[in-house]
């Protein structure tokens, strides 16, 4: 029985085998039959998974595979970052991952594209499709506190609330998974009171919290450690290490080093730092808990005294700051209480913040003695106004002051100030008395206010004396003493333009005594009522209106100016009519214009190239020696004078050389100084010239004769004159081809020729002196006065060729050298 069911089992099973053989024939053919099929799937990676790699994570099917198809993949972790992750077997459709993968770095899934291919021809066999590759997260991190280490600052009242330590926590794998749950405590404290718990803000921020209060005297720095784990299979955890500094806040009340204090101040003073208190205070000094704020409880009603902390030592420091007077009160009891600047803080009960009912504040009290002292004269009234009428007549009594003095002592008067002097004081009763005529247009008297001040005081005869000043304010009252006058007294009258003017007047004198005003003209003149008129008459100005054409000029026109209580001021207005140019001012009194033209500019730059030439040329011409101008080659000629004996012509030729007897250097020297001291005192020479006529004249008659004159001539010819003139000429042709101009100097040369002749010829005439017979002075007619000359010019070098006759009569120029030399000649014999 047994058997026949083993066989029953087999046939059985032989059977369905064939049928599902043949459905998977038919579904083939069916498959084929359709456009395609593809098996795809999302693959699950686990993240940091062990190998070994290459491993096999899928297989992909697709039902157009045949012989010749191919498999290939792209996207992220294949052709794209991360390259080579993943990789396809052509054939077969196997995908493998090459390495192992952390989640944290690539959080998002592998996108991959897939497609089969023909082998040969490349061709698609189907259209693109892609799968995911999601690596599964692994609990591989732990939580980090950022930062790990941090240390803040806690003040000493902060009372059962939040610690101002904030921790951010951090955990990197996957969100909303246990792996990524926080969870943050205290695992340790030092010291470990008050209680420092945890309270948490979100998933990701947590902060410290205080159970109890600090107390800065005892600790002054606390260390907390806090651990953070999250909630995964294997759990993970890291710490953090917060210190807290305390900082010393209010927690003591500040007490009086001494329970009693003693003062002194002087009747009627003030002063500062009359007294100090101090305190002491156990809080951290120079800290807003520790620094005192002293206030008055009691005495100070009257707010005589202040009182002030000293910043460094934390006393307080009593001042006076209103006068005291002996006679109403001579003591002074202050009750004086002290706190700190910040609230003080106490752990009685931490759960009011510390703000619970706490100690009262110390205070103390302080006698202050007021000294006796010699109280000054007070005025009863003080400013003291009084009110006068301007142009009183002196012996005006003005004020008498009303003074009490505390301890009864004599008090005498006088004046501090009194600008004008027009007031006196009684020295004993203090009355004060006009001296003068008050003037309220004085400019000593307020123009605005028409108040005159004066300062009076009161001194009695106390120790030390006292004093007391008052200020008299006097009110002048106006009265029409002043005429009103013209403002200005010359007025232009563009008489090309209008014809008429306005003259402006003033007045002194305030309302209703000065304006406005009426005009009119002045005098009987029937001319200037022909000639003038005003239009408008009144007012502050007038118009005065000339009724026809004037000539240009000037035109004083008389004014009548009459006030509003009709006293008349008479002025006159000098009128000027000329022709006005755009600004109304005559064109003859218009001011040069700031601006210039070209031609104008030219004009100028012309004319500085003009005085820079001039200066030139003076400067060089005073730069050079003196010349002896030669005489031109062609059309020389000499205008002689016959009838002449004394004086010659301005030294415009050539110069003539005296007749001196001294030696070569000295000549030659001579001839160059001559002429220089002759440039300087031309003016002196040219005014003296008549003097030197005159007496060459006399000179002449005296000591020359024809006998004379005629040897040395003679001499003259003999030793030379020839040689002397060719050497002279032969130089000056030299010059003068040169290009020089007609006024040159001879050569050296020339001038030492020159000077030896001269020495032989003196030499000449004063060896034969002897035989000169000496003639008395005669005078012959006067013939006229001669030409204002420099110098004599008579022995001139001219160009005459080689003929020396003209030596034979040199002239009377020369006449008057040989005088002034034969009178030397017998001087030194």
């Amino acid at each position: 029985m047994r058997s026949i069911s083993l066989l029953l089992l087999v046939a059985l099973t032989a059977l369905a085998e064939s049928n599902i053989e043949y459905n998977r024939r038919a579904k083939r053919e069916l498959l084929v039959r359709s456009k395609r099929r593809w098996v795809l799937s999302t693959i699950e990676l686990e993240e940091e998974e062990e190998g070994p790699y290459p491993k096999l994570i899928s297989k992909m099917f697709n039902n157009m595979t045949g012989h010749h198809h191919e498999f290939r993949i792209s996207g992220m972790g294949v052709d794209k970052p991360p390259l080579g992750v993943f990789e396809i077997r052509k054939d077969t459709g196997e995908v493998f991952a090459n390495r192992a993968l952390d989640r944290e770095k690539y959080p998002k899934p592998f996108h991959i594209k897939f497609d089969i291919v023909h082998q040969h021809t490349g061709n698609r066999l189907d259209e693109e499709l892609a799968f995911d590759v999601e690596l599964k997260d692994i609990n591989d991190n732990a939580p980090q506190f950022f930062p790990p280490q941090m240390t803040e600052q806690v003040k000493e009242s902060t009372r059962g609330t939040y610690l101002p330590a904030l921790l951010y926590v951090n955990d990197i794998d996957k969100e909303n998974t246990p792996n990524s749950q926080i969870s943050v405590s205290v695992i340790s404290q030092n010291p470990t009171q008050p209680k420092i718990g945890i309270h948490k803000i979100n998933s990701k921020q947590f902060r410290l919290t205080l159970d109890g209060c600090f107390d800065y005297d005892k600790v002054k720095k606390y260390e907390v450690i806090v651990k953070a784990n999250d909630h995964g299979e294997e759990m993970k955890s890291s710490t953090a290490v917060i210190t807290l500094n305390i900082v010393d806040t209010n927690t003591h009340l500040p007490t009086f080093k001494s329970r009693e204090y003693r003062g002194e101040v002087q009747e009627a003073s003030i002063k500062g730092d009359i007294l100090r208190i101090g305190v002491e205070d156990k809080d951290t000094p120079k800290t807003p808990g520790w620094n005192a704020i002293y206030y008055f409880m009691e005495g100070n009603e009257d707010e005589n005294y202040k009182i002030e902390t000293d910043p460094d030592t934390n006393e307080g420091i009593l001042s006076v700051i209103k006068k005291k007077d002996y006679e109403k009160t001579n003591t002074a009891k202050l009750k004086v209480g002290v706190k700190n600047a910040e609230p003080l803080t106490i752990c009685k009960d931490y759960k009011d913040d510390g703000k619970g009912e706490g100690p009262t504040p110390d205070s103390v009290t302080i006698d202050i003695t007021v000294i006796d002292m010699n109280d000054p004269p007070v005025f009863d009234k003080d400013p003291v106004d009084v009110y006068q009428k301007e142009e009183e007549q002196p012996g005006m009594v003005l004020h008498t002051p009303t003074v009490h003095d505390a301890e009864g002592n004599p008090i005498r008067f006088d004046l501090l100030e009194d600008p004008a002097d027009w007031v006196t004081i009684d020295e004993k009763t203090g009355t004060v008395t006009s001296t003068k005529k008050m003037d309220r247009e004085s400019p000593f008297v307020d123009n605005t206010t028409n108040i005159y001040k004066i300062l009076i005081r009161a001194t009695d005869n106390g120790k030390p004396q006292g004093t007391g000043t008052c200020t008299v304010r006097i009110h002048l009252g106006d009265i029409n003493d002043n005429l009103p006058q013209l403002v200005n007294r010359g007025v232009v009258m563009c008489g090309n333009k209008v014809s008429k003017v306005m003259v402006q007047a003033n007045d002194s004198d305030a309302a209703p005594y000065s304006g406005p005003f009426t005009f009119s003209l002045g005098g009987d003149d029937k001319d200037l009522a022909q000639r003038w008129k005003f239009d408008p008459a009144t007012g502050e100005e007038g118009g005065l209106v000339s009724l026809k054409q004037l000539p240009y000029g000037n035109y004083p026109v008389p004014l009548l100016i009459q006030d509003q209580q009709n006293m008349v001021g008479r002025d006159t207005v000098d009128v000027t009519v000329c022709d006005c140019g755009e600004k109304n001012v005559c064109k003859g009194k218009e001011p040069l214009s700031s601006s210039l033209g070209a031609p104008g500019i030219g004009l100028i730059f012309v004319g500085l190239l003009l005085f820079l030439l001039l200066l030139l040329i003076f400067m060089c011409q005073c730069g050079k020696k003196f010349t002896i101008p030669t005489a031109e080659d062609e059309g020389n000629q000499t205008l002689i004078k016959y009838n002449q004996e004394g004086g010659g012509s301005e030294c415009k030729a050539v110069p003539t050389l005296p007749l001196t007897p001294t030696r070569n250097e000295a000549v030659t020297d001579s001839i160059k100084m001559s002429t220089k001291q002759m440039s300087q005192t031309a003016p002196v020479m040219i005014q003296d010239m008549d003097t030197y006529n005159s007496y060459g004249q006399t000179m002449i008659n005296s000591h020359m004769s024809s006998t004379t004159m005629q040897h040395q001539r003679d001499t003259l010819r003999s030793q030379g004159g020839q040689n002397m003139y060719s050497e002279w000429n032969t130089n000056r042709i030299n010059t003068n081809q040169g290009g020089s101009s007609r006024h040159h100097s001879v050569s050296r040369r020339s001038n030492q020729h020159i000077a030896g002749h001269l020495d032989r010829r003196l030499h000449t005439i004063n060896g034969n002196q002897a035989d000169h017979p000496v003639y008395q002075p005669h005078n012959y007619t006067y013939e006229g006065q001669g030409s204002r000359a420099q110098s004599l010019d008579g022995l001139s070098l001219s160009n005459h060729g080689d003929d020396l006759n003209f030596l034979n009569d040199l002239g009377p120029k020369f006449k008057t050298l040989g005088g002034i030399m034969h009178q030397t000649i017998q001087e030194k014999s």
